[in-house]
């Protein structure tokens, strides 16, 4: 229960931010986006015990939905969802063994919901802000490991060890600029998504007390109007 605590309380954070753009305060509007957006994600896991890493690159990418419901003063109000093929995982690094290689890249379908805040023009570059809950189905993994783990009679414990918890939840944000033309809008971001969920199960008889994805991501995005 600790650890759903903060999923809901950015559930209820994301409400917050959208409940503006209901109310419809400032300026009514009604603009429906839809489009695609891709990127890569630099992936670490935060592991209990701890495990030395090196970031690990990914890729993501899929659709994306928006609706901005008003203009309240300078800031524009509206929600974004996505839906996302995303990869994450770990790449394991220890200076003292630098001849052992081991890679695990882990597939999701991910949905970000997200709050849409911009500031700017309705034609040009606007400065915007997301944030919101996400949640992730796992779906399948690879692994790498070279043959220089032949010499060591013992396999560490998350080489071996499959995805325990396959749905996955956690919070996500970041900022960006959008540039608003007759042809669609084009957005360049970054966000970070820090997870509130294990992959690993995560009990006290666990070996692992936290076993979670920690990722940055830098993505374009490309919108079109459907409804202005």
């Amino acid at each position: 229960m600790i650890k759903i605590k903060p999923f809901l309380i950015a559930t209820l954070l994301l409400t917050g931010f959208t409940l503006p753009a209901v109310a419809q305060i400032g300026e009514a509007r009604s603009n429906l986006s839809v489009g695609i957006n891709g990127g890569v994600n630099l992936n670490s896991a935060s592991f209990t015990p701890t495990i030395k890493q090196n970031s690990l690159m990914g890729i993501t990418g899929g659709l994306t939905a928006r609706y901005i419901s008003e203009k309240y003063f300078a800031m524009i109000c509206g929600a974004q969802v996505e839906l996302n093929f995303s990869q994450h995982g770990w790449s394991e690094f220890d200076e003292d063994h630098p001849e052992l290689e081991y890679i695990r890249k882990m597939n999701y379908v991910e949905i970000p919901l997200l709050a849409h805040l911009a500031f700017g023009r309705d034609r040009g570059v606007q400065f915007f802000v997301h944030a919101g809950p996400q949640i992730g189905f796992f779906i399948s993994d690879t692994r790498k490991k070279n043959d220089a783990w032949n010499n060591y009679t013992s396999t560490p414990e998350q080489h071996d060890k499959n995805v325990e918890n396959k749905f996955d939840y956690g919070i996500t944000g970041g900022a960006g600029l959008e540039l608003r033309t007759k042809a669609g809008n084009f957005l360049v971001e970054g966000r970070y998504y820090y997870a509130l969920s294990d992959f690993y199960k995560s009990t006290k008889k666990d070996y692992f007390s936290r076993a979670a994805h920690g990722t940055i991501t830098v993505k374009l995005t490309y919108l079109f109007d459907l409804k202005k």
